[in-house]
């Protein structure tokens, strides 16, 4: 059964592959420290899914929180090199911990860490996929975690729900399940009176108007915000998403009515533009005037240099960059055909103009159509 195939949440249960994130708090007890009672709940339910011969691949926050005790820390540390040398501590104890408890299920796991780089670069992105998806032909389970121990401010992913979505259509994933402390997606705070659970998000608009400001728990990096930032990834790229509690992960896996579902809003895209939408790290800007941006987002064409008024960043032919209007709203993502020192000689000119004063080959496009993928238009900060 394909993603697209998969129109609601009572077909979830004869998925074939699915990818289930599990937050650092649904792992851990009140003072921080990792719960194996809570892990083994889940590798239960996990193995189950397994045993009745579906595919899962398991992204697992938690090495942080599983060092906090054993480094007599008393909460979560806030600087990167403290989070660096906890993580390298913690990522052990919980495979560990996976290792023992899906081994009872005469089941192996197989630990992948990630960076963003290993999004961001296309040639770490094929063999990310490559090594998953042997490993499932394996029979191995996936526990894939961000690189907390090497990763930086500049290049982690900031929390492992956008994690699991690139990784749900790296590997193909019918479905993605997102675990964590809260069991759904409410109207408001679950602590306010009257917030009621949302079943069922057909679409994006749907959610206009709800409060998802609260934070997560003080375990994890996420809140709500995060989380929903990773359905639209999924959704977008044609892969429906159940988002519920760990308590209910069973209910949720056998296609009852838990949670909430996010239908799949578009279809499965290639790897190189989801890479260039969502995981790629932008090098650079190109200002475009109004009549550029009707022409890219409206009619679809390719980037000409006669409609881009300004370049800002530093950045060679082939690295991502973002495209925006005159008012500083991001309209785009590409990859750019020229390098930041040539481009400013090419603002404003046709191709025509281009080709005939500096010859054949500058004709072409600043950023071609195919190499071009729109963004929702967002508003620069303030």
């Amino acid at each position: 059964m394909t993603a697209a195939a998969l129109g609601s949440r009572t077909e979830l249960a004869a998925a074939a592959r699915i990818v289930v994130k599990v937050g650092s708090s649904s792992l851990t007890s009140a003072n921080g420290r990792l719960d194996p009672d809570r892990l083994r709940a889940l590798v239960d339910v996990l193995a189950a899914r397994r045993a009745d011969g579906g595919q899962v691949v398991l992204v697992s926050s938690g090495a942080i929180a599983a060092a906090i005790g054993p480094l007599g820390l008393n909460a979560r540390p806030r600087d990167l090199a403290t989070q660096q040398a906890a993580a390298s501590v913690g990522q052990g104890l919980l495979v560990a911990h996976y290792t023992k408890a899906f081994a009872d299920h005469g089941l192996r796991v197989g630990q992948v860490l990630l960076t963003a780089d290993d999004t961001v670069r296309r040639g770490h992105y094929r063999n990310a996929h490559r090594a998953l998806t042997r490993l499932l032909d394996l029979g191995v389970i996936p526990v894939i975690n961000e690189n907390d121990a090497v990763a930086t401010e500049e290049i982690r992913f900031g929390d492992n729900d956008r994690l699991a979505a690139l990784v749900s259509h790296l590997v193909h994933a019918d479905a993605l399940v997102l675990l964590t402390d809260v069991d759904a997606l409410y109207t408001g705070p679950p602590s306010r009176p009257g917030a009621r659970r949302i079943s069922h998000v057909g679409s994006p608009r749907e959610l206009d108007g709800i409060d998802v400001s609260s934070r997560g728990s003080a375990i994890g990096t996420g809140g709500m915000v995060t989380k929903l930032e990773s359905v639209a990834i999924a959704t977008q790229s044609g892969i429906p998403v159940v988002l519920t509690s760990a308590a209910q992960a069973a209910d949720a896996l056998a296609g009852r009515d838990v949670g909430t579902w996010f239908a799949a809003t578009g279809r499965r895209t290639s790897i190189r533009l989801l890479w260039l939408a969502h995981a790629a790290r932008a090098h650079g800007r190109l200002v475009l005037d109004e009549g550029a941006v009707r022409a890219v987002v409206e009619r679809r064409t390719s980037l000409l240099p006669a409609g881009v008024v300004g370049v800002e960043g530093e950045f060679e032919a082939g690295d991502p960059i973002e495209l925006v209007g005159p008012d500083g709203v991001v309209v785009g993502r590409g990859l750019v055909a020229y390098s930041s020192d040539e481009v400013p000689n090419l603002l404003g000119r046709s191709t025509g103009a281009l080709r005939e004063e500096l010859g054949p080959g500058y004709d072409r496009a600043l950023v071609h159509r195919d190499d071009l993928v729109l963004v929702r238009r967002r508003r620069p900060a303030p």
